[in-house]
């Protein structure tokens, strides 16, 4: 039972969050335009807390999964049930509960309802909703605006929660041993560093940690990067065509982390398997590891395959059998697709590190929000080309049950699983589906170059074709996560 609230109330935070930023940032942007929005609801269903503020009423409903706002248009009835139904009667204005009078014609008298005004729009007052204040009315430009508000609002809400997270939680490991390191093929130099070499200088500069070995690398200058090592020097070419850049040799140099696990994710392997959060790595297959590069690398290296783990839990050594998925992935050296193995676990941050500066941190929340943007897209991208199964997608079962894993690891996790959530959400209504902002975005622009809107008819075709679509996806994600949890 406890597991189940705080599923549900994982859930209900990470969609309330996320939803409601999005469609705030359709609201701000209608309002900046100078399109009627009469009405914007924090969740859905029955009102438990209305106030009007300016010629908007603003809502708390009953049930906390996001949010809604309204707008003025001709062409929204089709859908507004996908946004907490029509406030009015069919007549009016789409779901928005406004109606447009015709230049000249008097309007019929508004409901004195709790908010009624004499000098008021419908549907607070009489009077009609102008022609100039519908969505339809504006620019190309203010519409393209209002729609990718939506999105854009997603990506600033991640930077912002991986900002905070880095500034508040992380921290930056006292450590200057290597733990793991990746190619590069255009700094083949790199693959002279080991795990277990500990780095003592860049460019002659003394470093005493890891967050000023990757500010020497980041900040220096000159056309090479020198790397000392207790056991000796090497020099990575940058700078010109054909070298790495030192964004590149940084992310390929990785500090070593205790193999301690923190989190892991309901329906992986390695969850499946039964590895606990508190579990520490001691050998794979028969081979002792040190750091958490070493066990990634085993794994990455076995999609698919058998991996013996011996953990030590509780003051006492235990066994077990693990078979990691098969993932495709852009290798960061040969930019190459390949299969690489994922078992669904994370591991504990380093207790001795210090803090990370704001400047660093805001980098980090920026750096990481794309880097989980340019994930998203890979995978899209292999789902549409068939390099990755349908069946990798998950639903909103898969989200209640992350959001819950999360939640138990720390409130810190939950907020990292957010900005995932929210990028995520970000990217996908970007495609181009109909009733998603993507889609809205290409109807749009295709009705602007032919030079005229698609008739009522067209659309309502269009929007039905969309959310068959969606209803589709939801489904089959749906059916996955039921198979992957207990079929």
């Amino acid at each position: 039972m406890l597991d189940l609230l705080r599923s549900v109330l994982a859930m209900v935070f990470v969609f309330g969050v996320v939803v409601f930023a999005h469609e705030l940032g359709h609201f701000v942007a209608a309002k900046l335009v100078g399109v009627y929005a009469p009405r914007f609801s924090i969740g859905f269903g029955p009102t438990l807390f209305s106030r009007k503020w300016g010629e908007t009423e603003y809502i708390l409903a009953a049930l906390p999964l996001g949010g809604y706002v309204r707008m003025a248009s001709r062409e929204d009835q089709a859908t507004a049930f996908l946004e907490g139904g029509p406030e009015q009667t069919p007549e009016t204005v789409g779901g928005s509960g406004v109606r447009v009078t015709p230049q000249g014609e008097p309007s019929p008298a508004a409901v004195r309802g709790k908010y009624y005004d004499p000098n008021a729009l419908e549907p607070f007052g009489p009077r009609p909703v102008p022609h100039e204040r519908l969505f339809e009315s504006k620019s190309l430009a203010a519409r393209l605006l209002i729609m990718v508000a939506g999105v854009t609002m997603n990506m600033v809400l991640a930077i912002i929660v991986l900002t905070a997270v880095s500034a508040i939680y992380a921290s930056v490991p006292r450590t200057r041993t290597i733990g793991r390191v990746l190619p590069v093929a255009a700094a083949p130099q790199i693959a002279a560093l080991t795990a277990g070499d500990s780095i003592v200088r860049i460019d002659r500069r003394a470093v005493a940690d890891w967050g000023e070995i990757q500010d020497a690398i980041l900040d220096g200058r000159g056309d090479a990067v020198r790397i000392t090592t207790q056991r000796g020097e090497i020099v990575v070419p940058v700078g010109r065509p054909g070298n790495a850049s030192r964004e590149e040799i940084t992310g390929s140099i990785q500090r070593i982390i205790p193999p301690v696990v923190q989190q892991v994710l309901a329906g992986k392997p390695a969850k499946r398997a039964g590895l606990l959060a508190g579990d520490s790595i001691a050998a794979i297959d028969g081979h002792a590891v040190r750091g958490w590069g070493e066990v990634v690398t085993v794994i990455e290296a076995s999609p698919g395959r058998v991996v013996r783990f011996e953990v030590e839990r509780a003051g006492a050594r235990q066994a077990l059998v693990i078979t990691p998925d098969s993932v495709s992935e852009v290798d960061r050296g040969t930019k190459a697709t390949r299969v690489i193995g994922r078992i669904g676990a994370a591991v504990r941050p380093d207790p001795n590190a210090r803090r990370v500066p704001l400047g660093d941190a805001l980098t980090a929340g920026w750096t990481a929000t794309w880097e989980i943007a340019r994930a998203v897209v890979t995978v899209l991208r292999d789902l549409l080309i068939g390099r990755a199964s349908p069946r990798e997608l998950g639903g909103i079962i898969q989200i209640a049950s992350e959001s819950s894993e999360a939640a138990k690891v720390g409130f810190d996790m939950l907020l990292v699983f957010l900005a995932q959530i929210s990028v995520n959400l970000a990217v996908f209504n970007l495609l181009p589906i109909p009733i998603l902002d993507g889609g809205q975005i290409v109807l749009n622009v295709a009705e602007a170059a032919r030079g005229r809107a698609f008739s009522d008819r067209t659309r309502q075709v269009i929007a039905y074709v969309g959310l068959a679509t969606i209803a589709i996806l939801v489904v089959f994600a749906l059916v996955n996560d039921v198979a992957r949890r207990w079929l």
